[in-house]
């Protein structure tokens, strides 16, 4: 019956690029326990990461006195993360597709692109400074 149970967390990270390490392992613990697939756990982990990343060099601009806070939810079904750096914000739609043209050789908007591509809902806050990222289990794959 535990095992049914939500994990819900929040925790703050320091604004440093390799201060996500010891949240992401329980993060991808608690998938793994509740029976997500490897499919699913490489596409949290590669969104959680580019996420953390984007919060701490352009959300809070690599000050190491500021914070990033990560509230998430692991249950049966899915897993809902929803990051907010300090900083003061931005509009995603105003990132240029980094797929188009001139882009291909700009180095930004990658990691949104990947966020979006890995994970099956992602919103921003008006403000642009917090993101909400789900991703639904996958269907494990018959053995035999």
């Amino acid at each position: 019956m535990a095992a049914e149970m939500p994990v819900r967390c929040s925790v703050i990270v320091e604004s440093r690029p390799s201060a996500l390490g010891p949240s992401c392992r329980e993060i991808l613990a608690a998938l793994e326990a509740k029976g997500f697939t490897p499919d699913d756990i490489f596409a949290v982990h590669l969104a959680l990461e580019e996420a953390f990343l984007n919060a701490v060099k352009h959300g809070n601009r690599m000050d190491p006195t500021k914070k990033v806070v990560i509230d998430y939810t692991v249950d049966q079904e899915k897993i809902e993360i929803c990051m907010t750096d300090e900083g003061p914000g931005f509009d995603p739609r105003r990132i240029p597709d980094p797929r188009v043209g001139e882009n291909l050789y700009r180095p930004e908007g990658r990691g949104l692109l990947l966020i979006r591509a890995y994970m099956h809902n992602v919103e921003y806050s008006e403000r642009g400074n917090s993101l909400r990222m789900v991703r639904c289990k996958s269907q494990p794959v018959p053995k035999g």
